[in-house]
This record gives C-alpha cells, structure tokens and sequence, in this order.
C-alpha cells in the first residue's frame, strides 16, 4: 500500500515515539519518573462529575448532538469570557465548542489555507501548528522568538519580509512551551501586524488561568475579531485533557468558515461531557485558587530541582511547566535529556522538539505529584 504524499511532510509526533522508549524502560522495572508531559494528574471538580454522571439517564444523551454544541455550552463559553476576560461574544454565532483546541488547529487551516499559502509559525512554539501546516498543503514560514526579546515576534523584523503569501499566524500567549505573558500593547501590536498585512491571526490559550494573576484574550484588543480567532481548551483550566473540550471565539463570518469543516469531518461531542463542561465554566473563584495553591507548590520544588541541574528559569513565567536554560558548556538538549533518562529515570522534555531556538533549554512538566518531585531531587 503506498501512502498520501502528504504523509512524508510530517513525522511521529514525538512525545508519542519518545513515550514508547519509555513505557519500554518502565516494563524493564525502571522507576521512571515522567516530567515531560502536560497531562494534569488532578481530577476535575466534584460537582462535573457529579454531572456527567447524573446526566446520561437524559432524553436524548445517547444520540448525535448538534455540531455546534448545546445552547447552554456556548452560553457558558460566553459568560465565561465576559466574567475572566471582559469579552463580549453572541453565543449563537461567535462561538464553536471543539473536541479539544487541537482539532481547532486542523479546522481552521483546512478552512483559509490553500496549497501554497503560507504560514508564520513560533519557533519555538507548539509541534502541530507545523505539522497541521504541511499536512493540508501549507507552507510553514517559522519566525524567531528569543528570551533576550521576551520571547516575543520582532514584528519589525517580520515586516521586512515579503509578507504577499502569508495567509495565517499562529501565536500563543501565555507561550507554550515558555510560559512567558504578553502585555495589552503587545497584543495590541499583533491585531494591528494582522490587519496591515491582511492575516488571519489565531492566539492559542490554554494556559491562561495555571499560575497566572492576570488572564488576557487576544479578543479584548479593539477590532481584532475583524481578523482574529482565539482557541481555548478546558484541559488544563479544569483538569479535563482527556474529555476533549475545547472552543474557538471569533467572528461569525470565520466561525462559519471552521463550522463548515467540522461539520463534515464529525459530531457534537458526547451530550455529557457538554454538560459537564458547563459546569467547569461556571466554578467559582475557589477553583482557581486552589489549583494555583497545587501548581504553586509543585513549582517551588521543581525550582530546587532546576538549581541541583544548574539551570536558570524565569520565575513569573506562567501555566503548567517550567522553562529552564541549561548551563553553560553542557551537552545538547536532546543528549541532556537522555542522561537524566537513563542515569536518573526521569524523563524531561528537550527544548529542540518545539523548534530549533529551543536548543539549549529543557522543559519540566508540572503535572507530577510533590512525592516524585522531591524523589528525583534525591536522585541528584
């Protein structure tokens, strides 16, 4: 059987490769301890499960759901984003519930990009947007983010080049895997960079409420759904990964233009899980503080273990994992890793596999228990 041409523009998404080498030590009796991935290891609250359980007797829960998902759904997205953003947007068209803001990715090229049209992608940023780019016959044009510019585009920079194909912008703020925040007048820069070169802007925000004082949409800036769409996931906000929910906000007319994608690619997600959702959307204050409580101890000791490897971090750098610098002199991020892997049975993500300007760094997930932190501080 000879394969779609396309699949030799992309390769195994890493973590799924690199998790099987693991798994492989694991089954050899290796105490590994798994710092790489984002997973959260906490439950969503009471009251969601106490939904989704008491739901699935309803009229109805078992059939297909509407592709736009229930009313009350994009209600509560609404509500949502008024109450922690200070947006405003209808429900009934602005609005797109997803089975999680990955399949958003998809969505959305396949909907604006043509074979040829290009792409500007973080380096370092987020594996998929790339991969999603080569699969429906994109071209990725990667723009450089460095610590020294706050991890942030040089949109001076950018508009130096020949910008004429450039039909989408991927961006993501909190920055995945950094962490590091935009300010309003960043942001505000980046609506004004879409619109002068006609772009189609799309901020990825998943991380907003995980150790974060200030949470910000893109959507707040003045004019930008005129040439914006946020994505948004209830994976990490309320510990949901595997429930797969998540939502794209934008202008009705680009909302329209993902629904029709979606529409002829699969369902409404699970009438339960809708429902469940709702509630997440409508937690109190309490949530959040008590998961930041969690995050933030977590994150003091994975400071200590940060400091026994010799690397620096930024500590006002927000959501679930921490950046670190690696010390001057040593090996490169992927060797570094496989050290620690096979001298100390921990695994660490390696900076590079989120783009080259990610050589040098490591990434430490937060998704770990305080007893295995405080194990693999033991270890060195």
């Amino acid at each position: 059987m000879i394969t779609a041409d396309r699949l030799h523009s992309v390769q195994e998404y890493y973590f799924s490769k690199k998790l099987r080498e693991v798994r492989g030590l694991i089954n050899q009796g290796k105490p590994i301890i798994n710092m790489g991935i984002g997973s959260p290891d906490l439950a969503p609250s009471p009251k969601v499960l106490e939904t989704l359980r008491d739901c699935i007797t309803d009229t109805g829960a078992h059939q297909y759901q509407s592709y736009q998902g229930l009313p009350e759904l994009r209600e509560a997205i609404a509500n949502f984003y008024q109450q922690k953003f200070g947006v405003s947007v209808d429900p009934s068209t602005e609005i797109l519930p997803l089975m999680g803001s990955k399949e958003g990715i998809m969505h959305i090229s396949m909907a604006f990009l043509n074979g040829g049209d290009e792409v500007l992608l973080p380096n370092p940023g987020y594996p998929t947007y790339a991969s999603v780019t080569n699969l429906v016959g994109g071209v990725p044009v990667t723009y450089n983010l460095t610590e020294e510019n706050g991890w942030f585009p040089d949109l001076e920079a950018l508009s130096q080049k020949d910008l004429s194909k450039v039909k989408l912008m991927w961006v993501s703020y909190p920055h995945m895997p950094t962490g590091a925040t935009a300010t309003l007048d960043q942001l505000k820069s980046l609506v004004a960079f879409a619109k002068k070169y006609s772009i189609l802007l799309v901020n990825d925000n998943p991380y907003s409420f995980v150790l974060s004082n200030n949470p910000t949409s893109i959507l707040s800036i003045e004019g930008a759904k005129e040439c914006t769409l946020e994505l948004n996931s209830l994976s990490k906000t309320f510990n949901m990964a595997g429930w797969r929910v998540g939502m794209v906000l934008g202008s009705e007319e680009h909302i329209n233009a993902v629904l029709k994608v979606k529409s002829n690619m699969d369902s409404g997600m699970f009438y339960g899980i809708q429902k469940g959702a709702v509630v997440a959307l409508q937690s109190g204050q309490e949530w959040f503080e008590e998961l930041d409580q969690v995050y933030t101890k977590r994150r003091e000791l994975m400071f200590q273990l940060a400091d026994k490897l010799g690397c620096t971090y930024d500590k006002n750098a927000v959501g679930m994992f921490v950046w670190c610098k690696l010390p001057e002199g040593s090996l490169s991020s992927e060797a570094f890793i496989d050290n620690v892997l096979y001298e100390k049975d921990i695994f660490i993500a390696p900076g590079t596999i989120f783009g080259s300007n990610g050589e040098g760094y490591i990434r430490f997930s937060l998704c770990v228990k305080e007893e295995k932190i405080k194990e693999a501080i033991a270890r060195f």
